[in-house]
């Protein structure tokens, strides 16, 4: 792999950023909108094996929303609109379905949401995903004192840093396929 290909993917990865908890929108959203939100923040920089071209990357459809509905990973839209609670949910699914099944995305779900209100742990997963991405692309070590003794963070670190390793691998390749 060539610096320029790595330098291109650090630097465009660096930019990507999960809207946290308070810069969700705080009014509900209809279906198309919610389409739009996740894959404007998330489409440029997560691809997929089966289709690595920028221009047809659609992270996020309607009918992997009304599927998530119906495999209760997400709630029903109440009045046709989605809240704060589904966006959330849905960009923890459109990061870790990069590594992992949707009944493993429901349990770790479950999980984070133990003991912890969804603010709190949505805000936790933007926080320790910017961590593992920045340590993936500047190639640095995870360190994390906490998560040592708290078996809930250090299983989040280890999801995220799988997704953020599966995340810069795409980009990478992505790159390699666009520059041979």
């Amino acid at each position: 792999m060539s610096k320029i290909i790595d330098k291109k993917v650090k630097s465009s990865l660096e930019n990507l950023h999960i809207p946290t908890w308070n810069e969700l929108p705080n009014i509900d959203l209809y279906l198309d909108q919610v389409v739009t939100l996740v894959n404007s923040v998330l489409s440029p920089y997560i691809f997929f094996n089966n289709d690595n071209n920028k221009d047809n990357n659609l992270v996020l459809s309607k009918t992997m929303i009304n599927n998530y509905v119906k495999n209760n990973l997400i709630d029903a839209p109440i009045k046709k609109k989605y809240g704060k609670v589904q966006l959330a949910k849905l960009f923890v699914i459109c990061v870790l379905k990069q590594v992992y099944s949707m009944n493993d995305i429901k349990s770790l779900i479950t999980v984070a949401l133990e003991g912890s209100d969804i603010a709190f742990a949505y805000n936790q997963f933007c926080r320790q995903f910017k961590k593992a991405l920045n340590c993936t692309i500047n190639r640095d070590d995870f360190i994390d004192i906490d998560s040592a003794s708290n078996d809930n963070k250090y299983l989040l670190k280890s999801v995220l840093l799988s997704c953020s390793y599966k995340i810069y691998t795409n980009n990478v390749l992505n790159n390699l396929k666009e520059n041979y």
